[in-house]
């Protein structure tokens, strides 16, 4: 093994190391809080004799109980979404792949995409963001496509992503904006009750209205701003960075608009389906967990978009930011907190040990028996 190597191999073992910390720290760090949380929720049920006493002495064991207890049928569909979406995203990844490569006349195979998106997955859950480069790497080595036009496409298939999530989080804050403004005002009391707790909504002493009219105005200040210093701004070392992103922003999408019209079409109905699948996972996973069976779609639609900005942070899957995030989402309906940490991490660990992990595994045994005749 040469020296580079073995650098290399340390630097991934030190950044594993490193991120798994982070993890995990944040896992233990966001678990003692809702075991105290949990602590003190027991106490209040045998103080005040309500009924459904704690039956577990740990939260850890709470959560372990309620994922034996959830309805599995429910499980499989949550799992069954997250591949559909996983399949759309393959097939998404196809279409650009073979827009690079028209000029060859060469097709990509879907299922080198789809182990290969899977073996992302995998990575990710060691070294956050590195499946990212796994992705492209690993369907270089079995369809030969150069490393740096499969990079290329998934800068821009990361576009589409945070396009989608940008416009789901703008859907959810019109529809959910009273619900989070009467939680933060402290209108939603996630105290400790006899019984779940209901939202109680009363009215805002600034109306929405107020709100967007503030909020617009801001937003016109800080662009006024930016046009009267446009010049120091670009010149400055944010505004060539931002320039940057703007142009890689503007390169992906004349990727995707080069695709010929049918190849569009199916393009945006793969990114649709993606993302109405995420959501799916949210919504089908209320009906396996008993606390949750009651809450509707507009509830799942602040889960799974705070739920996704709590898995951008730089820890394996999410972990830790992700439970955080979707537990304080379900507070604000009602939910009480150690069941709404239960709730997060059955989903969590349903997608994570289910899908990313046997898939993963699946995927590099796999590849090499499939492209045995190609090799």
């Amino acid at each position: 093994m040469t020296v580079e190597k073995k650098t290399s191999v340390w630097v991934n073992a030190l950044k594993f190391t490193l991120f798994m910390a982070v993890g995990l720290s944040i896992m233990y760090f966001v678990y003692q809080n809702q075991e105290q949380a949990y602590q003190l929720e027991c106490q209040y049920k045998i103080q005040y004799d309500c009924e459904g006493k704690c039956t577990a002495p740990r939260l850890i064991d709470k959560i372990i109980q309620d994922f034996s207890d959830s309805k599995f049928i429910w499980l499989f569909l949550v799992a069954l979404a997250f591949m559909s979406s996983n399949l759309s995203r393959s097939f998404r990844w196809v279409l650009l792949l073979n827009q690079l490569d028209s000029q060859q006349g060469k097709s990509i195979r879907w299922y080198n995409a789809f182990f290969a998106t899977m073996i992302g997955y995998l990575i990710n859950l060691a070294l956050p963001r590195a499946g990212e480069l796994a992705k492209p790497a690993t369907l270089s080595r079995y369809e030969g496509v150069p490393l740096d036009k499969s990079i290329g496409t998934i800068v821009t298939d990361r576009i589409m992503d945070i396009l989608m999530l940008f416009l789901i989080m703008s859907l959810t804050f019109l529809f959910q904006f009273q619900s989070i403004y009467d939680f933060l005002s402290g209108q939603i009391n996630p105290s400790i009750t006899c019984r779940v707790a209901q939202p109680i909504v009363e009215k805002s002493a600034i109306s929405l209205a107020s709100i967007m009219v503030i909020l617009f105005v801001l937003g016109l200040l800080v662009a006024l701003t930016g046009f009267v210093f446009r010049k120091k701004i670009l010149a400055s070392a944010l505004g060539m960075k931002i320039r940057t992103i703007a142009l890689n922003f503007w390169g992906g999408m004349k990727t995707i608009f080069s695709l010929k019209k049918s190849d569009l079409l199916w393009f945006i109905l793969h990114t649709l389906n993606i993302w109405l699948m995420y959501f799916l996972m949210t919504y089908l996973c209320f009906y396996a967990f008993g606390p949750t069976s009651a809450l509707g779609m507009n509830a799942a639609l602040l889960v799974f978009v705070l739920g996704s900005l709590g898995v951008l942070v730089p820890s394996p899957g999410g972990m830790g930011t992700y439970q955080l995030a979707t537990t304080a989402a379900l507070v604000i309906y009602g939910i009480d907190k150690s069941d709404a940490f239960s709730f997060s991490n059955i989903l969590f660990f349903t997608i994570n040990i289910f899908c990313n992990i046997f898939f993963g595994l699946l995927a590099y045994m796999l590849l090499p028996i499939l492209n045995k005749k190609s090799k």
